[in-house]
Formats: C-alpha cells, structure tokens, sequence
C-alpha cells in the first residue's frame, strides 16, 4: 500500500546530501552536486554529469535558501503530489522544502491558526505540512494522504493558495544555486507611494480664563 503511495526515490531524494563539491569535477565552475536522478536514484551529481551520464533522465534541481534545501514548485509538481505542503514564494520563485526545518526555541505555536502535523512548525497558510518530509513521515504512520499524482486533482486549489505568498519578513531568503547568490530579482517589496502623506490638523491652545 505505502509503495503506491510513496514512489521508490522520494526517501532517497530527502536522505541526500546536496551541494557537495563533485569529485569528477572538482576544478570546474558548476561543480557543486545540485541535482538528483529520478531514474537512477542514487547520489546527487553537479551539471557536467548530468550533460554526460544522465542526458536523457528525469531529473531534478535542488536550490538553497539559508541552508535549507528546496524544489521549484514547477519542477517537483510535475513528479509528485505536493498537495498539503506549505509553499514560499523566495525572490520571486515558488518553492517548498525538503526537509523539516528546526523551530527557534523562542518561538511560540501559542496563537498561530496554522501548525505543520508533525513538526508542530508554524505555516502561513491552511496545509498540513511544513515540507515533502514531514508529509512522507505521516504517509509512513498514517497513510492518510499521499504523493501519487492520480489523486491531485482532489485538492488542487489548496496549492494554489500559497501561490503568491512570501515567507514572513524574518524570514526573507535569498534563494540560492549553488555558490551563484542573487540568482532572482527580488520583488518582495514595493517602494512606498508619497501620495499618501497628510498634513495634519492643526490644534489650537485653550483660551486662558
């Protein structure tokens, strides 16, 4: 039941260690290890292997916000059921994470409406879950939801509501391929219009007695 539920490369994908220097191209520009093989599920590799060993494969690309990794939206949709995972919008690219995130002690869940079911972390929208692994943790306990793209189009407008929303100002990531920073122009921010300024109404003092 679980298999149908969970594709064969989904853990593998998750347990990866991404944006390690390449061994077969140590020297070269693009040699950080960013990209996974669906087809070969085995370790991640930079771009020069995918042009040579994986040319004809499914294959996606993992980006880093502040240390986490993340998947376009765009990109892993096409492969798997994101429905139910919190998405980011990081200089203008909507993303979800791979893996649960630690919560900062000082933060509190104490009158946040939206909290991941098994992390407990904060979300800005109505999802169940923080990101693809605390999804798989409660496949794996529950079997109560699932990544099979078969049963997508059930929910499909709950992805869409975390479609243009950014990660609170705290927050705020650059997202990152690699060692190139700055990869999207950000837009988070719109500049403030003058025309909202008001003079104010004068008060006069009280009349003395």
């Amino acid at each position: 039941m679980q298999e149908m539920l969970v594709p064969p490369w989904l853990e593998s994908l998750l347990s990866t260690a991404f944006f390690t220097v390449c061994p077969r191209h140590r020297d070269a520009p693009r040699s950080e290890c960013n990209m996974f093989c669906l087809d070969c599920n085995t370790e991640a590799f930079c771009f020069y292997c995918r042009s040579t060993r994986h040319k004809d494969h499914s294959v996606i690309q993992i980006r880093r916000s502040s240390y986490h990794d993340v998947v376009r939206v765009a990109e892993i949709q096409k492969v798997l059921d994101i429905t139910g995972v919190q998405t980011y919008v990081i200089n203008s690219a909507r993303v979800l994470f791979l893996n649960e995130r630690p919560q900062p002690k000082s933060s509190t869940s104490k009158g946040v409406p939206h909290l991941c079911e098994i992390c407990g972390r904060s979300l800005l929208d109505p999802f169940r879950f923080c990101s693809l692994g605390c999804k798989l943790v409660r496949i794996k306990n529950n079997g109560d939801a699932t990544f099979n793209l078969s049963t997508k189009d059930e929910e499909a407008g709950e992805i869409r509501e975390g479609m243009g929303r950014g990660l609170p100002s705290k927050e705020e990531e650059e997202l990152r391929e690699g060692s190139q920073q700055d990869m999207y122009t950000s837009t988070l921010t719109p500049p403030h219009s003058s025309s909202r300024r008001r003079k104010g109404i004068p008060h006069r003092a009280p009349f003395g007695s």
